[in-house]
């Protein structure tokens, strides 16, 4: 309805009159019209809308009528945005409101709609706004499916990777496609010209008339040639199809590798049917719902049995070739899941009864339309024959090796019997195992037996009729193995008849256990199921497990006897331990009287030594004269500045008591000071000595007490050199510190660890001249501090740098004196008490290198 009518109508005077003819118009149109007032206030009022919103929003017109923006929520969600966008134009710019747009109805439907509306200014200021909503879904539809072709259409032109050409009927080319084709020639030069021009002569002719077949009888013309190029001489085949008044279009397409791979197939098939004729193994087609044989190869009728004429023709299950009907099904399902299966392990009847095991493999093929199944067969019955055998072979291997390990590992003789007739029964799939006892003072009796409850056991059975024991015993004789494989097929004796049917014996099997030339008894083995023939390698694990029964019946006798003797041992062992206890009693007094001589000897030689260095020391401190020191003197070498001695007599009398009678009283000896002076370091050596003597002899008893506390290494040295800076001076000797002012603190007992230093350096002193250099140095080796002091005097061999901290006596010619040893010894001591590790070093050049280790403080004692 053209909306100028539609715009007429709605005047004041005739509003309800327009609405009613809208009415009747709006039956018969596709849509939905309506006429909305938008009020001043802003208000908005729905005035009419047409019966055709039911089909179009499936919604009544009252309830449009009744909110308006139900309409609002029916748009798609991703439409939206363009529906405010048109409403804000159209009120901005004032002219007709256009949209169009999806909805989703109620129901779900997706549909698209077109509308259309016209506002009018009433005389009051509203605005009238008169509209149509139209359905079109369908033309929308239409277009996406045409540009959906489009787009497919040209998709495909573009895929196609063929050379397409237009050619007229007088050969001339029109227009070409080349894109995705390999093409020597530029579109300017093929353009125009005509077949014979471009095209060889024998090439060009069959193209002339496949182009006049085309457009005289309008159907399909299809023509293959070969062309040189640049990489050699290609094959093509064109397609040729009617395409406008006198023209054609030509396909040519590169099928060089086709026409290979025909080649290829045709030498492939020729391969395939040499390779099916003459393969080792069996070949067979057959269909593949009935598995009816269309073809075998001369393998197949080897392993079946059955001539070709005899397979072709028939199914599988005619000639009875399935041992289990099942698998025939299950190898349907696999090839029907995947198509192919492979080394699938079947067994089939052969023509003669005989069950044989393959692998089977197969593929459907497609044999003229017809699907089919190659299978080909791999006979592997003598491989699963070699298989079983070894399996059994590593079973008694296995058996054997256990049995070996638990008569190795345990003397416990019933334990071993009743463990080995129960595997060797589970081994042998036997109804009965048992090892029996021949003895001549108590017959025979049954050690050890596994039976099935079925059958009727041999234990507790014995007897002492001599003659049928020795009936039994010839069984045995010369250590043969006893095989009976039916007892109704040997002759025997009606006592041993009667016993292997009292016992239900059928088949047995026994192997003598013999302890060197006696026989001991039998390991034996009964079927009682029915007769048996005993395979070698059953028999074999019967004589191997014998021998192993017979070493630990052999072992258990030993055993009895070293428990004999192992008894009488500890006899002797408490006997020789009562005497031990008492000698390290006689020896422990010997210790404790060691103790008290050493402590009263060192005593009273301590005494002694301390009360001639007072004397000497006092008389070497006395003033020279001759009225307090009477005639005779001592030389005394002390220099003074100018660099020589005054020598001055001591008399030897102030040595002795005041009330001393005798000639010395009366006459003195002169004695030179050098001598009191030897006299003194003499006995200060022997006073050292002893003081080392006893706290060697308390470290043996009751080790060093060290007291331990983070000491700062650096504080520690300064206080030593102070102490030795004197004997260093007298000695002319120099002392170079290296050791870092940075060190961390060391867990150590100060005061034993300034003895040590002090000994060390002492120890270098006293072995070198005048003039010795010492360099000091530390460092940080993982959670230790190692400390170094060298010296640049005299070396030691090796032996001795070994042993200098070792407690030994001395030779009397080494420069080194015990004391000075015990002090060595003293010092390995204390610094193994403390965690760390001593030695020296014996340079290559000159001097020695005394080293030791003491371990870093926790970081909870470390500096803050």
């Amino acid at each position: 309805m053209d909306e100028t009518v539609v715009k007429s109508l709605y005047t004041p005077n005739c509003q309800q009159d327009a609405i009613n003819l809208l009415s009747k118009l709006a039956v018969n149109l596709p849509g939905m019209i309506f006429q909305v007032l938008q009020q001043q206030d802003g208000s908005v009022l729905v005035l009419y809308v047409s019966s055709g919103c039911e089909y179009l929003y499936e919604l009544e017109p009252e309830a449009i009528q009744k909110d308006f923006r139900v309409l609002y929520k029916l748009i798609h969600p991703q439409d939206i945005k363009a529906f405010t966008e048109s409403i804000d134009f159209c009120t901005t710019s004032i002219t007709p409101w256009h949209w169009e747009g999806r909805i989703i109805t109620p129901s779900g439907k997706l549909k698209w709609i077109q509308a259309t509306s016209q506002r009018e200014l009433q005389e009051s200021g509203d605005l009238l706004w008169n509209g149509l909503v139209m359905d079109i879904t369908d033309r929308k539809q239409a277009q996406e499916k045409l540009l959906e072709s489009e787009a497919r259409y040209q998709a495909i032109l573009d895929a196609i990777p063929d050379l397409m050409f237009r050619i007229s009927r007088d050969s001339e080319y029109l227009d070409l496609k080349s894109e995705g084709a390999n093409l020597t020639l530029s579109r300017e030069k093929i353009v125009g010209k005509h077949v014979q021009e471009l095209l060889p002569s024998d090439v060009a002719a069959i193209s002339l008339e496949a182009i006049a077949k085309t457009l005289d009888s309008g159907a399909l013309q299809t023509c293959e040639y070969q062309l040189p190029t640049p990489l050699g001489v290609k094959d093509y085949e064109a397609r040729l199809v009617v395409s406008g008044q006198d023209e054609v279009v030509a396909i040519v397409r590169d099928i060089t590798e086709r026409k290979q791979a025909e080649i290829a197939l045709q030498n492939l098939a020729q391969k395939f049917a040499k390779a099916f004729s003459c393969s080792p193994d069996s070949i067979t087609i057959s269909t593949l719902q009935e598995g009816r044989f269309i073809e075998v190869n001369d393998s197949f009728v080897k392993l079946s049995g059955y001539e070709r004429d005899e397979a072709i023709g028939k199914t599988s299950f005619e000639l009875n070739l399935w041992v289990h009907d099942r698998d025939r099904i299950n190898l349907l399902q696999e090839l029907q899941a995947t198509g192919v299966v492979r080394n699938l392990e079947f067994e089939f009847r052969q023509k003669s009864g005989k069950i044989i095991t393959t692998l089977l493999s197969a593929e459907i093929i497609d044999l003229g339309g017809l699907p089919s199944i190659l299978a080909v067969h791999h006979d592997i019955t003598e491989r699963k024959q070699v298989e079983a055998q070894l399996r059994l072979s590593a079973e008694r291997d296995r058996l054997l090796a256990e049995t070996l390990v638990r008569i190795r590992s345990s003397l416990k003789l019933e334990e071993i019997l009743q463990t080995t007739v129960t595997e060797v029964r589970q081994f042998l799939q036997a109804d009965r195992v048992f090892i029996g006892l021949n003895n001549t003072k108590l017959g025979a009796k049954t050690l050890a037996e596994s039976v099935d409850p079925k059958y009727p056991s041999v234990t507790g059975w014995s007897t002492n009729d001599e003659a049928y024991l020795q009936e039994l015993r010839n069984l045995l004789k010369d250590n043969v193995v006893g095989v009976i494989e039916d007892i109704t097929q040997v002759a025997l004796s009606p006592k041993v008849k009667t016993h292997f049917q009292k016992f239900q014996t059928r088949a047995t099997l026994s192997v003598p256990i013999m302890l060197g030339n006696e026989l001991f008894g039998a390991l034996i083995a009964n079927q009682c199921s029915g007769p048996r023939h005993w395979q070698p390698i059953e028999i074999d694990l019967l004589q191997q497990m014998s021998e192993q029964v017979a070493i630990a019946i052999h072992q258990s006798q030993i055993y009895q006897k070293l428990a004999e003797l192992n008894t009488n041992l500890e006899h002797q062992v408490q006997e020789r331990t009562a005497q031990l206890q008492q000698k390290m009693q006689e020896v422990e007094e010997l210790h404790r009287v060691k103790d008290v001589v050493l402590h009263t000897v060192a005593h009273d030689l301590r005494t002694s030594v301390m009360g001639n260095l007072m004397v000497l020391k006092n008389l070497l401190n006395q003033k020279v004269g001759s009225g307090e020191l009477g005639v005779g003197s001592w030389e005394a070498g002390e220099q003074g500045a100018g660099g020589k001695g005054e020598n001055k007599k001591l008399p030897i009398s102030s040595l002795l008591p005041t009330k001393c009678p005798s000639a010395f009283s009366q006459s003195q000896i002169p004695v030179s000071r050098s001598i009191i002076e030897r006299m003194i370091q003499g006995n200060d050596r022997q006073l050292t000595m002893i003081n080392s003597l006893l706290e060697i002899n308390s470290c043996e008893k009751q080790g060093i007490d060290i007291k331990p506390e983070p000491v700062d290494f650096n504080t520690l040295l300064g206080a030593t050199f102070t102490q030795l800076e004197p004997i260093l001076r007298q000695n002319q000797a120099t002392l170079k510190n290296l050791v870092p002012a940075d060190l961390p603190l060391v867990m150590a007992d100060a005061t034993r660890l300034e003895k040590v230093l002090a000994h060390l350096i002492t120890h270098s002193l006293q072995n070198n001249p005048p003039g010795l250099n010492f360099i000091l140095s530390a460092s940080v080796e993982g959670k230790m501090i190692r400390t170094q002091i060298q010296d640049d005097g005299v070396v030691m061999s090796k032996l001795e740098c070994d042993r200098l901290f070792d407690l030994h006596v001395r030779d009397p010619q080494d420069c080194c004196s015990t004391s000075i040893g015990l002090k060595t010894y003293l010092c390995r001591k204390v610094i193994k008490a403390h965690g760390g590790e001593i030695g020296v070093i014996s340079n290559r050049k000159r001097g020695l290198t005394f080293w030791f280790t003491l371990p870093l403080a926790t970081s909870a004692t470390n500096r803050p």
